[in-house]
């Protein structure tokens, strides 16, 4: 059974038969990435497949079959146009977060020079700002040892030059300001956290999904005296969030307030500027 055929076919079934989603999906993409090809090429393969890729795939398939997340399997995911590596202690960038890269790039202004990414885990939103934007001066911030070593290979494999520091949200930045503010924190509430998926529930860290809106609360009280006149802060929230993250960031010198929508039509982006 060393054929592309057969193992998709046997692959799939051994997924279906375990419900895991997009079975035949996911089949293709594990073994198209074993074999360094599209899935689109698999179609196109003659031949047999070596005994020792066909040994690590069905390693992966049932590794998938356990729910264990395919981005923790092969170790990498595309996000913007970096190339980010993910590890288990460290949560998997999602594609959706990249509509919050992209925003922001667009809504940073030539003239900022100081980026800060904080709660960056893998360090997808200031290495991808990074990659579009040279010129900026970027720190990103974690207060997961994991998640700091992580994003510095990331910067590293992606040959960008920032900094990486470790501490919980704005401490490790005494004395400092920025202009331009990343953050995808923690936000799911322990109710939404009951009803995750298993690929989340069981393989990804708890502290960098639980949070609520504590994190805002606490970013609304402590930015100010971190941010230069007319700093910009981009967040993503949850799709429940908007009322309580408006209110939470209600005082005046809080200005142009905005909320962008995801995919799905929630309003999971959150703009604005400091007076």
């Amino acid at each position: 059974m060393n054929s592309v055929h057969e193992l998709l076919r046997f692959s799939t079934k051994y997924l279906q038969e375990r419900e895991v989603p997009r079975s035949r999906r996911t089949a293709e993409e594990l073994l198209a990435t074993l074999l360094c090809i599209n899935t689109l090429d698999l179609c196109f393969l003659d031949g047999v497949v070596e005994d020792e890729v066909v040994k690590q795939y069905f390693n992966w398939i049932q590794r998938r079959g356990r729910r264990e997340p395919t981005a923790y399997i092969v170790g990498q995911v595309e996000f913007l146009d970096c190339k980010i590596s993910v590890c288990p202690g460290v949560f998997i960038p999602r594609q959706e977060t990249e509509i919050l890269s992209t925003l922001a790039l667009r809504e940073i202004p030539d003239q900022a020079s100081v980026v800060w990414d904080l709660c960056t885990g893998s360090g997808c939103l200031g290495l991808s700002v990074k990659k579009k934007r040279p010129g900026l001066s970027v720190t990103l911030s974690d207060f997961s040892k994991k998640a700091v070593t992580l994003s510095r290979c990331n910067a590293i494999t992606n040959a960008l030059d920032v900094e990486v520091v470790y501490g919980d949200l704005l401490q490790p930045f005494f004395e400092e300001r920025a202009d331009v503010i990343l953050c995808n924190p923690p936000y799911v509430t322990e109710e939404e956290y009951a009803c995750v998926e298993d690929e989340v529930g069981l393989y990804e860290p708890k502290d960098a999904l639980i949070g609520g809106v504590s994190y805002f609360v606490r970013l609304a009280e402590e930015l100010p005296e971190h941010l230069n006149s007319g700093a910009k802060i981009f967040f993503e929230i949850g799709a429940s969030q908007m009322e309580d993250v408006d209110q939470i960031f209600h005082k005046k010198w809080w200005k142009h307030k905005r909320f962008h929508k995801d995919w799905a039509g929630y309003n999971r982006f959150f703009f604005l500027e400091f007076q």
